[in-house]
């Protein structure tokens, strides 16, 4: 009897967590897409990236610190499996000026996707959000550029800008 009651409120427990676990991954998403989408004017995004950040640091998925930072750049490589539109997010980076190092930052928030299933919402999403969407994306040679060392599997990647200057194109 004992044992029927442990399994039992072992698999309730695990349901409960899971199911916590299924909403704050829906809630990182949604913030996610509201800090990647573009107001009315055109010109800036319905979010700041930096709240979005933050969360994901707390939910461990990202760590405290980026792996790189160059060119007013955060490279973020994902801790804890996370997506996004269907995708399994890879890396999140965070663009803006901390201190001048030259010309032309871009605030705003980009991303690596290894690319689980048709790619077309996420281009959709680009195209009304003013972001830029590059499909079949050289992510070995980006980061090897970067200096980030990370040993992903072989797959089909994609990427997605969302900056000011994908706004201004």
């Amino acid at each position: 009897m004992n044992k029927i009651l442990y399994f039992l409120l072992s698999g309730f427990l695990l349901g409960t967590f899971s199911s916590n676990s299924l909403a704050s991954d829906a809630r990182l998403e949604n913030q996610l897409i509201l800090a990647l989408k573009i107001r009315a004017d055109g010109q800036d995004r319905q979010a700041e990236s930096r709240p979005v950040i933050r969360a994901y640091q707390q939910a461990a998925i990202i760590s405290k610190k980026p792996q790189q930072r160059a060119d007013y750049i955060d490279f973020y490589l994902l801790q804890k499996p996370a997506s996004f539109m269907g995708h399994t997010l890879i890396l999140l980076e965070e663009e803006y000026m901390d201190k001048y190092v030259g010309c032309c930052v871009s605030p705003g928030l980009g991303l690596v996707l290894q690319v689980e299933a048709d790619t077309r919402p996420v281009q959709d999403f680009a195209e009304k959000n003013a972001c830029t969407f590059k499909p079949h994306a050289d992510v070995f040679d980006t980061l090897k550029t970067y200096g980030i060392r990370h040993k992903l599997p072989k797959a089909d990647y994609a990427t997605l800008s969302c900056r000011e200057r994908d706004a201004q194109k």
